[in-house]
């Protein structure tokens, strides 16, 4: 990747400062593309992705809501302009404390899943509106989170009907296929479970408003664990999350919207760290060969915590050309946690064998989870400071936070 391929380039060259940037510009370019993508539908942004005050702002500007789990995610959304009534509670992992709260900042729509959690919506929430999380099947996901949220077929029934029984008003069906979803399979799999349900719900006089379909939209740009690009069919998921809400829309009385989460879809793309070499050193391994590690100023624990998975593409801008050398090594970031590292049995990173302490580093397409996955002083290095930016310009309307 050249560096007039990176939008943020101007603004990772002009600082010589570790810093994570955004693209103000860049982000609500991508909300306005997946409204082309998937007309009629409301983007509710998973702020956990980025709870950056400027991207929620930009964002609530141009008309999108928020998907909030927890009280000071909801307050932090309303400092940042999102109406009251686009924030939906989408956590079903809640307390007595955290549903009371919620209701009295105005919150009137729930996700659950448990009889436990109706019962308590409406001890709590009185005449809350809910929406159960249906259990899926989430191969082909990075990250499949189909464990600790969501129910079966039956007891999504039993859910919505005894809420409707405590004065609740049973409003929708939701489902998430997993962050970064590689396959068509996983949305057919999914409408299939969702029409099933709404076909049982609507046998027992219960007309739901909405489906969710979460999150899980995948983005390019990195490499997986292995070292392979993911490369999405991403036209041909979309294709699929049309014809899913055509189906739907066919299922029994039910008049349906549709409400969509992305978080990594909007963000991770248009996210960028400017960083600094360390150490690029060579030392011999437990089987004798001569292994090289690239050590950053910054990894899992201040802005790269999904390296685990992720490759995340690199730039050296100041050992560009065709002429220079490489050599494969393992990356690595700062702290004295082994986890902080590509795990070598994973893939090797080609990086300029001239590379000195204090080069700098630009880490690409890393805007999702950056900061929030960021430790407070992990091993006492800090979180990085971030700044936001119109467009990518170094130039641009934006305000440096963080010192």
């Amino acid at each position: 990747m050249t560096h007039q391929d990176i939008p943020l380039s101007a603004a990772l060259a002009a600082t010589a400062e570790d810093r994570l940037f955004f693209d103000l510009a860049g982000i609500e370019e991508r909300y306005a593309s997946l409204l082309r993508e998937l007309p009629g539908v409301t983007v509710r942004f998973a702020m956990k992705a980025c709870p950056v005050d400027e991207v929620l702002a930009r964002l609530a500007e141009a008309g999108a809501g928020v998907d909030a789990a927890s009280i000071p995610e909801m307050e932090q959304a309303v400092r940042a302009g999102v109406p009251i009534g686009g924030i939906h509670y989408g956590n079903t992992v809640k307390s007595d404390r955290n549903i009371a709260d919620a209701h009295r900042l105005g919150i009137r729509d729930f996700a659950t899943d448990s009889l436990e959690d109706v019962a308590a919506i409406a001890e709590h929430a009185p005449g809350a509106r809910v929406f159960c999380r249906l259990a899926i099947d989430t191969r082909g996901a990075l990250w499949g989170l189909s464990d600790k949220y969501g129910c079966s077929t039956a007891d999504a029934v039993t859910v919505l009907e005894t809420a409707r029984e405590l004065g609740l008003t049973p409003s929708g069906l939701s489902v998430h296929v997993g962050s970064q979803q590689m396959t068509v399979e996983a949305w057919h799999s999914a409408f299939e479970r969702l029409a099933e349900v709404l076909t049982a719900l609507d046998g027992r006089g219960i007309a739901l408003d909405h489906v969710n379909l979460g999150g899980g939209l995948p983005v390019p740009g990195c490499l997986d664990r292995h070292g392979r690009p993911l490369d999405p069919p991403i036209d041909k998921l979309f294709a699929a999350i049309r014809d899913g809400m055509a189906y739907l829309g066919a299922v029994g009385g039910h008049r349906l919207g549709f409400v969509v989460e992305p978080g990594r879809y909007l963000v991770a793309g248009q996210g960028a760290i400017r960083a600094h070499v360390s150490r690029l050193s060579a030392r011999r391994g437990r089987d004798g060969r001569r292994q090289y590690w690239l050590y950053l100023s910054c990894g899992k624990f201040n802005g790269l915590y999904e390296m685990d998975e992720l490759q995340y593409p690199l730039v050296f801008p100041t050992h560009g050309g065709p002429g220079v050398r490489r050599v494969p090594a393992v990356v690595a970031g700062p702290t004295c946690d082994s986890d902080d590292a590509y795990s070598p049995e994973h893939g090797l990173v080609q990086v300029p064998e001239a590379l000195a302490s204090g080069d700098p580093v630009w880490v690409l397409s890393c805007g999702a989870y950056a900061t929030s996955y960021m430790t407070q002083g992990f091993n006492g290095f800090g979180p990085l400071p971030y700044t936001c930016v119109d467009g990518g310009g170094a130039g641009g309307a934006g305000k440096a936070r963080g010192g």
